[in-house]
């Protein structure tokens, strides 16, 4: 099987490629301090005996096991530290698609299109379903969806690209889905600490056999480079995902997971709090500046993107890259999220020139 190289990357080269100053508005990199005990505990572990240098745990540190399993109310045993929550969704998604339930998954459209590729690299047969109008999920569209076939549901809240939060009623209509076709329902909630509504909830509040939360501390913690994400599986789950960890990973990074775990207990919450206060002062310039070019867009509920079009200036791939060489701003094309949104282009609010983008793209149109 060919796997086409994800999007990201092509805008990417090109946006590097250009002779002039450029906004990367393209990738989900945040731009902010971590938390200042993360370094502390890298620092620490520097200092560390050698045997702490060697595999740790292919499951993940367990002292790290043990903190998320109390702050999130669940056994240790059903965690998995992953590779960022790529490999927590690969991790799922894997595990849903190889129980003989049938090779049908779910997604919504737009998507993260990370989503499909892992889908279809794992012999899915993908159904994209448009969400309303509004962003939410349209659970009746995709119960309509439902087949015999159907093995994978995957919901990511707050959502990238469309910034919508899930609310509760949403998520139990789709574990129940899940539960009525034979399918894993597949959350993914790696923006979980960017709610800007206060109303998300995670699916772990829904007692099901056929729910997984994904999430990472990538974006939480601005750590995209250090890749420690997790999986909580069900009980009946866990074993053959951590045999896939296993053999796909051996085991994490050491010191990664140590510098994380001494920053989940020693990181005051007023970290979390100024950092989305930030990201909602950027969201107010950037959707102003918006106004005053005459954009419709997406005020995300969670997150950090905004999905915008511009009259007469769908989302290609060309005109991303028109963006480019004559505004200096680069986004993400509409069309690499589904057709539900392809005339759509996406930002990310992750660059303290956020503001001055805007600018640009006002002026420009």
């Amino acid at each position: 099987m060919e796997y086409d190289e994800p999007l990201f990357f092509r805008v990417m080269r090109y946006a590097e490629a250009a002779d002039h100053d450029v906004i990367d508005m393209v990738s989900g990199n945040p731009d902010w301090e971590p938390p200042s005990a993360l370094r502390d505990g890298l620092r620490e572990f520097a200092d560390a005996d050698a045997d702490a240098f060697q595999y740790g745990p292919s499951a993940g540190l367990t002292e790290l096991r043990e903190e998320i399993a109390e702050r999130r109310n669940v056994n240790a045993s059903q965690i998995v530290i992953t590779n960022g929550a790529g490999e927590a969704n690969y991790l799922a998604m894997a595990r849903a698609l190889e129980r003989d339930a049938g090779d049908g998954v779910l997604l919504t459209d737009p998507v993260y299109p990370y989503y499909p590729g892992k889908a279809q690299m794992l012999g899915g047969d993908v159904t994209l379903v448009p969400v309303v109008e509004d962003g939410g999920a349209d659970v009746a569209a995709m119960r309509e969806a439902a087949t015999e076939e159907t093995a994978l549901i995957v919901a990511n809240t707050p959502n990238n690209p469309t910034g919508v939060v899930y609310d509760r009623e949403t998520m139990e209509e789709l574990v129940s889905l899940a539960e009525e076709v034979d399918a894993l329902l597949v959350a993914d909630e790696v923006y979980d600490h960017f709610d800007h509504t206060g109303e998300f909830e995670s699916a772990l509040t829904i007692d099901s056999d056929r729910r997984i939360v994904t999430t990472a501390f990538s974006k939480s913690m601005a750590i995209t480079g250090f890749r420690v994400g997790y999986a909580i599986f069900p009980e009946s789950l866990v074993d053959a995902a951590k045999t896939r960890h296993m053999l796909v990973n051996v085991a994490g990074s050491n010191p990664a997971q140590y510098a994380v775990l001494r920053a989940l207990r020693e990181t005051d919450p007023t970290y979390y709090e100024e950092t989305r206060a930030m990201l909602r002062d950027r969201i107010a310039a950037f959707t102003d500046a918006l106004d005053a070019a005459g954009a419709e867009y997406t005020r995300p509920e969670g997150a950090f993107y905004v999905l915008a079009r511009f009259d007469g200036f769908p989302g290609t791939m060309a005109n991303v890259e028109r963006l480019i060489d004559e505004a200096g701003v680069a986004g993400m094309p509409g069309e690499a999220f589904g057709p539900s949104r392809e005339e759509w282009i996406r930002f990310a609010l992750v660059t303290p020139r956020a503001q001055e983008a805007a600018k640009r793209l006002a002026d420009y149109f």
